[in-house]
Formats: structure tokens, C-alpha cells, sequence
């Protein structure tokens, strides 16, 4: 379960910076990896959306525990 933990993170950072760089100087460094909306890309964003639900799941369960 830890090593699901650390995945989620590291994907939540990447997808954290990609939209730092959009945000910043409008480049999309997935799709410039990957491909604009290819298959692969597609991919790469669904699991960075997952997770970043897994990580909201984790804090609620970490943030619920400690009542």
C-alpha cells in the first residue's frame, strides 16, 4: 500500500508541475512528451487524475483518523 502512496504522489507532482507550466508559459510538457491527446497521453492524464482522487481519499482517511 505504501508503494500505491508514493506512485499517487510522484503523479500528483508531475500533474502539479505540467499545470504550473501551462498556467505559466502555456506549455503542456505531456503533450510535447506524448503526443497532443494521443492514446499514450490520454493514459498519462487519466492516471494523474486518479490519482489526485486517491490523494484526496488518503487525506480525508489521515485527516479523519486523527478524531
Amino acid at each position: 500500500m505504501r508503494t500505491l502512496k508514493i506512485i499517487a504522489f510522484i503523479l500528483v507532482v508531475i500533474g502539479a508541475i505540467n499545470w504550473g507550466l501551462v498556467g505559466l508559459f502555456k506549455f503542456d510538457l505531456v503533450a510535447v512528451l506524448f503526443g497532443d491527446m494521443t492514446y499514450f497521453s490520454r493514459v498519462i492524464y487519466t492516471l494523474i487524475g486518479l490519482s489526485g482522487i486517491y490523494s484526496l481519499l488518503t487525506l480525508y482517511y489521515l485527516l479523519a483518523d486523527e478524531y
